[in-house]
Parts: structure tokens; sequence; C-alpha cells
């Protein structure tokens, strides 16, 4: 799955050199756990790890298993991460792991006291009757001590948490909020991270938005510390649109293809502006269940000759992407289950390329876009309210102008990622020297 880049590649896609590490007395020992490593839409856990590489330290990934898509970001192999990361390696079928299950118990490489704990159902529940606390503990058990164990999403935390207390790995537990683990997860189970807002050291929301949600739900507000996610702003070159009145606009959305993407509010709008005669190219990148489903929708809004749907991206596809788009739409919904947004990193890179960005009042977004200053936001599933967006976008290409330029600035001041991993950093520091 991991293939070298040939040199010439290599070469053009250096935008600076990785592992520049200037003291190494004070290098850290970090584990980034996550659920699915690579997954090309999750850019922000990348760009903190080789954030951190870059800085000096010392970095292994724990993932249950690789997100199986049709590309990989080229910074997983610049960096090599393949040779930081490390897979659960448990087999899918339940009958399997019990096979197993013996002879890990019999190698016990995590210990028999650690092993035989990781298999509690009353304290565990599912995770121990599943065997999933075993093989993590196998896996887990062959790594000296972290100084930081940094998981992104609380359900990781979760996880985590449970292990490092069988004693399966060790350091300063923190752990990032995005949205999905702050939404329906909390709906659903409101009592879901009482253990690991007991016994987490630093909790690091997204947005002030979720900040608000975990002292809600119970967790230590002198243990927070808002975290945004970030980008490598140099690798977006600003361009602001040449589109002139009465040239076709070209219309992005980036994102899964999923419910609370909003995409189908999104096509609906664009259905209205082709109907009023505006010429329109509206490109979709990404993929997901429901791709069958807006594909149809298309169809039957007959503008399916104005709609492209392209799959999954490279990062690199992406931005080429936005380099020739004029809009970015970003119309976020909470969905049927409840589950909301974070503040979606596409955003982010669209402001910063120069598009300007159409989203909505949803989850952290308004600490990102203010509305009519940065980008225009409108209530969610509100197609007229869109429509009339792009309307005012089409026919008004100075004030998209303005925008634009405001938005680049914003994510300069706020978003850029070299400045967000060395305060993260030092959140560390802070952590360890027992000052949290």
């Amino acid at each position: 799955m991991f293939e070298n880049p040939s040199p010439d590649r290599r070469a053009a896609n250096e935008v600076k050199a990785p592992f520049v590490a200037l003291d190494s007395g004070s290098r850290l020992r970090i584990a980034v756990c996550v659920n699915e490593f690579p997954a090309l839409s999750e850019t922000f856990v990348l760009n903190q790890i080789t954030g951190l590489l870059d800085l000096g330290h010392d970095v292994t990934i724990f993932a249950s298993g690789p997100r199986y898509e049709a590309g990989v970001h080229q910074d997983v192999m610049r960096y090599r991460l393949w040779e930081r990361l490390q897979y659960r390696e448990m087999p899918r079928s339940r009958v399997s792991r019990l096979v197993s299950a013996p002879a890990i118990l019999l190698r016990g490489r995590s210990g028999p006291q650690r092993s035989f704990k990781a298999l509690n159902p009353f304290r565990y529940g599912r995770e121990a009757t599943s065997l999933n606390m075993l093989y993590w503990a196998d896996r887990l058990s062959q790594h000296a001590p972290f100084d930081i164990i940094h998981c992104h999403f609380g359900i990781i935390g979760r996880q985590v948490a449970w292990l490092r207390e069988i004693g399966a790995i060790s350091g300063k537990l923190v752990t990032t909020f995005h949205g999905v683990d702050m939404s329906s997860c909390l709906d659903q189970n409101p009592a879901l991270y009482q253990h690991l807002f007991e016994h987490g050291d630093l909790f690091m929301p997204v947005s002030d938005y979720w900040r608000h949600r975990l002292i809600a739900h119970g967790c230590d507000a002198d243990r927070i510390s808002i975290h945004r996610m970030g980008i490598d702003t140099a690798r977006f070159p600003f361009r602001l649109s040449r589109r002139r009145l009465g040239d076709p606009i070209a219309i992005l959305t980036v994102g899964r293809l999923i419910d609370k993407k909003g995409i189908e509010f999104g096509l609906r709008a664009v259905a209205q502006l082709a109907k009023r005669g505006i010429q329109l190219r509206y490109d979709i990148v990404g993929d997901g269940p429901l791709r069958s489903a807006l594909e149809m929708l298309a169809i039957t809004l007959g503008i399916a000759d104005n709609v492209r749907f392209h799959g999954a991206k490279t990062h690199d596809e992406v931005v080429r992407h936005m380099q020739r788009s004029d809009i970015l739409l970003a119309p976020s919904v909470t969905d049927d289950q409840g589950e909301q947004e974070g503040i979606p990193v596409t955003i982010m890179e669209a402001m910063a390329t120069g598009l300007c960005v159409i989203s909505s009042f949803h989850s952290g977004i308004s600490e990102l876009v203010e509305d009519g200053v940065s980008g225009l936001l409108l209530p969610e599933r509100d197609v007229d309210g869109i429509a009339r967006a792009m309307l005012t976008l089409s026919t008004a290409p100075e004030q998209g102008q303005k925008l634009a330029i405001a938005a680049r600035h914003k994510v300069m001041a706020g978003y850029n990622i070299d400045d967000l991993n060395r305060q993260l950093e030092s959140h560390y520091r802070t952590l360890i020297a027992g000052c949290c």
C-alpha cells in the first residue's frame, strides 16, 4: 500500500525539509492514537504528526488499521510514516480472535496480570468481550513508556484511558475532541466519557463550542484547553478569483459524501441558480455512502450536466480543484442521529487559497468564518439562502474578493499549523512539568 515516491516526484513535493531536530535533549516520546491511519480526510491528524516530527520529537502512531482509499497523502510517504505505524492486528472474525487469544495470554508480552485485566467484562464491557483490550494490550506492551499519549477523538481517548489503567501504556493522556465524538455519541450515552474525564490529563476541543459541551457533561474546566486544527499555509498560494461579471461561476464542495456534509442542500441551491440561467459548474470531491443517491438527485434536479462527482482525491488534487474554483460550498448540517462537524479543515484550506466560502451556522464554523466579513453563513438546510449567497457572489465579484482577502488574513493569524504545533508542544511540556 505504501510506496516510496520517485525522486522527481519527491523533490517536487518537498515544501520544507522534515526532521529538523535542534535540541535532541528535549525530545519527547509521543504516542498518537487514532482509529484509522492513514485517512485522506483527516489531514488534521497528519499535520500534527509531521509538525511534531519537524520539531524533533519521536512519534509512534497507533491505529486499528488503515482506511482503504484510492490514494495516500504525500506526507505519509515523505516522512516514511509507515515505519512509525503500529496496527492492532486483531482478526475480524470473532472465532479467529478466540483461537489466537490463548497464544497471546501464554506469550504474556503485556504481563499475565495486565492480560487478564484486559478480559474483565464487568469493568470494560464490550471492549473486553470483543478482545479489543487484549489485542491492544499485547501490541502496546512492545513499546517503551511515552511522555505523551495523544488521542484523536473521545472514543479513542476512552479506550486508551482503560489501557493505561491496566498498565498497557503509560504517559500523560491528552484527548482532542473534534465533532462526532461530542455530538451523536454523547446524545446516545451522556456518561460515555465519565472514566476519561476522571483520569485524562488534558482535554483539547477544537472549538469553544465543544469546550462548553465538555464542561456541561462534567469535564473539569481546568483541564480543558481549546486547540484548533490548522493547515500548512505555505501549501496554499493565495489567488484571488479572476472571474468577471458574466463569466461562469465555479463552485466546489470537498468532503465525505455523508449526511452531515449537507451536499443535498448544495445541489438543490445549485439547481435554483441553473434555472435562473446562471452559468455554473459544481465540482464535488469526495466519496461515501451517499454518492449514488446524490448523483441521482442531480439527475432529478436537471443539473447533471453542471455537476461532476470526482470521488476521493489526494491532497494535491484537492488543492488543484481549489485553485480553479471561485466558491467553496460547505453546507454542513446536524444529521438525523445528531452528528455534527468540528471546524472542517477544508474550509481553512479554501480560505487560505482565496475562495469565497459559503457555509452554515453549524458547530464551531462561525468561530472560523465571520458572516459577511470572511465568508457567508446561512442557517442549516437553508436552500434559498444558499442560492441567494451564490447569486450575490456571482453578480458582485468585487464583494467576493473582499471576503477572500479577509479570509486569508483570518487563517494566517489563527490557523497556521506551524504556530499551532509549537503551541501544542508547549502544552505537552507544561503538562509533563506538572503545571497543568
